[in-house]
């Protein structure tokens, strides 16, 4: 459901929405960001995919945030068919993970020491290291937020904002990373074991997405059962399966018989299949171990459909 007006004669507009901690943190995302996607397009620039991605987390995060102070300080979030808290809390951990990436991207492909050779010269490469100071503290901001408004323990608050509720985004980003490295020359159309993989990877994250999207608009308080309980249901079975992946992808793709142990020498840097392989194995243990986690911390929360 979405969020109640306040009752009338209420002030229109809320102070506390840029005056309370969370308020402050928003106002300075906003600052950062501007700041950050600003020195990239003046001076500093950007190329290929690596700074459009860049470029395109700064600016959604920034644009979001923007509209997410705007309708508190209005009031307005009411009006929308969304349950407000958990669209809160949960993009504030997406924009952690999309900020906390752009931090790392931009500096390691586009900051040097050293100046470029002209017409770019030292004016290029000080905006660069300008940017990727503000791009830190643009994921600093978001990492606060996602502090300030995580649930305590006995709190009583919305799904996204439990340890549970933001692994569903952390798993929903690892998962992304993985059908990139995928579909970048992986080969995982060799054998009928890595289709399988692949097949894990996409309906896991096909019901972390559903179980996401059906907490921001407020329907699983409406489905006729018990969401928590189906929601634990499915994160059992999501390790269960990333545990096959886990076992399965490693033996296909590394092992002798089936594929290459080592780097082979020739491959090519960049576009060796071998990298990507390498890539989806790391991912897989890593979000095998967040639905492993997701799963013990499920089992401490109790689902308030109505926040």
């Amino acid at each position: 459901m979405g969020s109640t007006m306040d009752p009338p004669g209420g002030p229109y507009l809320n102070l506390g929405a840029v005056t309370s901690p969370v308020g402050t943190t928003r106002l300075l995302q906003l600052a950062f960001g501007c700041t950050t996607f600003s020195l990239v397009a003046h001076r500093g620039g950007f190329d290929a995919a690596y700074g459009t991605f860049c470029m395109s987390a700064w600016c959604f995060c920034f644009a979001l945030t923007g509209l997410v102070v705007a309708f508190e300080f209005t009031r307005l979030h009411g009006c929308l068919h969304l349950s407000w808290g958990n669209f809160t809390a949960a993009f504030a951990m997406l924009a952690t993970l999309l900020s906390a990436t752009a931090a790392i991207v931009y500096p390691l492909y586009f900051t040097r020491l050293e100046c470029p050779p002209e017409p770019e010269g030292c004016t290029a490469r000080d905006f660069r290291l300008a940017a990727s100071v503000f791009a830190t503290l643009v994921f600093v901001t978001y990492a606060t937020e996602v502090v300030l408004t995580r649930a305590r323990p006995g709190q009583v608050t919305s799904y996204m904002a439990t340890v549970s509720g933001l692994l569903k985004i952390v798993q929903a980003f690892v998962a992304c990373i993985i059908f990139g490295a995928l579909v970048h020359d992986s080969r995982y159309g060799r054998f009928v074991a890595t289709q399988w993989c692949v097949g894990v990877y996409s309906v896991c994250f096909i019901g972390t997405v559903v179980v996401v999207g059906l907490s921001v608009t407020g329907r699983a308080g409406t489905l006729g059962f018990p969401f928590d309980r189906i929601v634990v249901v499915y994160t059992f079975l999501a390790v269960l399966l990333y545990l096959s992946a886990a076992v399965i992808w490693p033996v296909f793709c590394f092992d002798p018989k089936y594929g290459t142990p080592s780097r082979p020498s020739g491959c090519p840097q960049g576009s060796c299949p071998w990298d990507s392989q390498l890539v989806v194995a790391i991912f897989t243990y890593v979000n095998f171990l967040f639905y492993v986690a997701d799963l013990a911390y499920s089992q401490r929360i109790r689902f308030v459909p109505s926040l």
